[in-house]
């Protein structure tokens, strides 16, 4: 997949490192040349992946500091076996509740706020199934580091109601899953989440 496509990892290290030197350097001739490597790296990233430019020189050129990965939750909800996915406003392919985290939230309270969000039910977090490299296991190539929390949550309450995000919401047997927004959760995911869910002993499986 995305990892070994030896291009795309050199542009996106080229970006680290430009990223690095343009937080460090106090030489305006460095600086200089830190950004236009950083330019370079965009035009790789596009190049090969077909991504737009200036969607790829967005995330590419627009963070400050020293450059880490984001940070993904998703919420993994069973009821008799079947897994709880919302349906997406934008494409119309279902995905685990989730999104960023939120910079003052922490990995637990962020997936009980997007649940509540977009699938209108109140829910504790309860067991961390595992923290993936987004771009060893999802598609499309992203051209910014990801890393995917997900987190068995058990319903306390609520119900699911139209919202700016999603449009439905429905429970599924792993047999028969809608079409996924492959870039936040793909079947394997889920059925990652579902041995987990029926293992008590889970231990956290990390990349």
């Amino acid at each position: 997949m995305f990892e070994h496509d030896k291009l795309i990892q050199w542009a996106i290290e080229l970006q680290a490192l430009a990223q690095i030197g343009l937080t460090y350097t106090t030489n305006v001739y460095d600086r200089e040349r830190f950004e236009r490597i950083r330019e370079i790296a965009a035009e790789i990233m596009s190049e090969k992946t077909g991504l737009d430019l200036s969607q790829v020189s967005d995330v590419f050129c627009s963070e400050t500091g020293f450059q880490t990965p984001k940070l993904d939750t998703r919420a993994a909800i069973f009821k008799d076996g079947k897994i709880l996915l919302v349906k997406e406003r934008i494409g119309g392919t279902w995905s685990m509740p989730g999104g960023w985290v939120d910079v003052d939230q922490s990995i637990a309270k962020n997936t009980v706020k997007e649940v509540w969000e977009e699938a209108g039910l109140e829910v504790t977090a309860d067991r961390l199934v595992a923290l993936l490299d987004r771009n060893r296991h999802n598609t499309p190539p992203y051209a910014h580091g990801i890393i995917k929390a997900f987190v068995l949550c058990t319903v306390q309450g609520g119900s699911f109601q139209p919202n700016s995000e999603t449009e439905a919401s429905d429970y599924f047997d792993l047999d028969q899953l809608p079409e996924l927004s492959l870039g936040k959760n793909t079947e394997a995911q889920i059925r990652l989440c579902a041995a987990a869910a029926q293992n008590a002993q889970w231990q956290t499986v990390f990349d």
